[in-house]
């Protein structure tokens, strides 16, 4: 009788992978073995939004420039400065009366060249980088690199760079000491263990000519010149990226985890790009958010709190014949929204930062957070109760397993999502991703069983 009470009035939290027949295994680990292969291909936003170009437009998805109005079943998407990207598939309702919103992240902490990158000292020739987002230093020492990006020459040429990937490629680093010699850098703080300007970024060590001064930057720059047709001057109008030449792979004797540079939040990309890719009829508007910036804030016109989604729905409500004045507004007032961003898997190696009640944990299903924030819930969107319930009802009838979690404990530390962005325009929002271990490093780990979940709550959700 106990036994029973407890089963109806305790929320149990059990591992997933407990309940999953041969069938449901071989599914996941065929849907995870596409996933790894989108990891390797985008590796930076550029690229993710090449590859996710390609997906839609083999699955039918057009550019909406190339529709004079749309109807119902329509397939369109939007590339923003080829580093963003929305995608939507027109409903049976009207716009007006909400549409269905994922919106996940494309972009990644890496190192970034500066303006004047080369430089040559004591023997061997450097890029010099400034980190993007938020990454512990010390791990992007002594790992082997790869320079991914676009050159653009003043005539408006467009080179493409991808260097590192490839096993006929060279690889880069970046130095650290010798531990025999390092015992003042380790009397140091960890976060200062290694300075943002020491990240220089080890190119090559050949001179062109002994009597030459500079010699050996001439001889990179020469290499350059014969490979791309490039200047030294031409780095000022490039953006090049420093990112992890690991390749993503399945984790563990068992193969049950992924282990892979950027999965946040390109496993929230790819599960919700995937998702919508297997949609025919929606009810309601779907639309598939792509976005660039989040790392640094969602600022400027390829991030989040720009007018660009703004554009791109009023351009669905122009071309259904729908808009009208300040019909937009109403649009969001009555939307629904996944902020598909990944969540702070429990470590029990580190479990001291989390509350274990509230934490999310992998191989549990989906993570959702009502609110993410630090400190008080500063600078959070915390999703109302109504609309939690609404999301948590969905889950159950699809038999998903979720679990609802905080970022860490309270006062320890904290984050932020597109979701708050959203939320002020008046979209119902709550943060909804997958458990992520060793978040922001060069190497993260999620498991296949929460990918997976992902996926059929992404497809759950627009199908509602």
């Amino acid at each position: 009788m106990e036994e029973n009470l407890k089963d109806r009035l305790m929320n149990k939290k059990v591992v997933g992978w407990g309940n999953v027949n041969t069938r449901e295994k071989e599914d996941i680990f065929s849907f995870c073995n596409g996933y790894i292969n989108f990891l390797n291909k985008a590796k930076t936003e550029r690229e993710a939004v090449c590859v996710a170009k390609e997906i839609a437009e083999s699955n039918g998805f057009k550019d909406i420039s190339t529709f004079n109005s749309l109807k119902s079943g329509d397939k369109v998407y939007f590339i923003n400065r080829d580093k963003s990207m929305y995608l939507a598939i027109i409903g049976s309702e009207k716009l007006e009366h909400g549409i269905h919103i994922i919106g996940s992240h494309i972009d990644s902490p890496r190192l970034d060249l500066k303006p004047n990158p080369l430089y040559e000292d004591s023997g061997f020739a450097y890029f010099k980088t400034h980190y993007y987002g938020g990454i512990k230093k010390y791990q992007w020492t002594t790992i082997p690199l790869s320079i991914h990006g676009v050159i653009v020459k003043a005539n408006g040429e467009k080179i493409t760079v991808n260097i590192g990937e490839s096993d006929n490629d060279p690889i880069f680093t970046i130095t650290d000491l010798l531990p025999h010699l390092a015992q003042d850098q380790m009397e140091k703080k960890l976060k200062n263990g290694i300075d943002g300007e020491d990240l220089n970024l080890l190119l090559g060590s050949i001179p062109y000519d002994d009597k030459e001064s500079e010699s050996i930057k001439l001889n990179i720059l020469n290499i350059l010149n014969q490979k791309y047709n490039i200047t030294e001057a031409d780095f000022l109008s490039s953006e090049l990226e420093i990112v992890p030449a690991f390749k993503a792979r399945s984790l563990g004797f068992d193969a049950s985890m992924v282990a892979g540079y950027g999965q946040d939040d390109r496993v929230c990309a790819y599960t919700s790009l995937s998702a919508m890719m297997s949609l025919e009829n929606v009810k309601n508007t779907a639309v598939c958010i792509l976005s660039d910036k989040e790392e640094i804030g969602s600022m400027g016109n390829t991030g989040m709190e720009s007018h660009m989604f703004d554009y791109f729905i009023s351009e669905l409500l122009n071309k259904t014949g729908e808009n009208r004045v300040n019909l937009l507004d109403k649009v969001f007032c009555f939307s629904k929204m996944l902020s598909s961003d990944v969540d702070a898997g429990f470590d029990p190696i580190y479990s001291g930062v989390s509350d274990r009640t509230n934490a999310a944990f992998l191989g549990r299903g989906i993570g959702l957070n009502k609110y993410t924030g630090a400190r008080g819930k500063s600078g959070a969107s915390d999703a109302n109760a109504e609309y939690v319930a609404w999301v948590r009802n969905l889950l159950e009838s699809n038999n998903i397993k979720y679990q609802i979690s905080e970022l860490g404990k309270v006062d320890v530390g904290g984050g932020g999502t597109i979701a708050y962005i959203l939320a002020n325009k008046g979209v119902d929002v709550i943060d909804c991703g997958v458990p992520v271990l060793s978040m922001h490093a060069p190497y993260e780990v999620t498991s296949k069983y929460d990918v997976y979940s992902a996926y059929k709550t992404y497809k759950a959700f627009w199908e509602a």
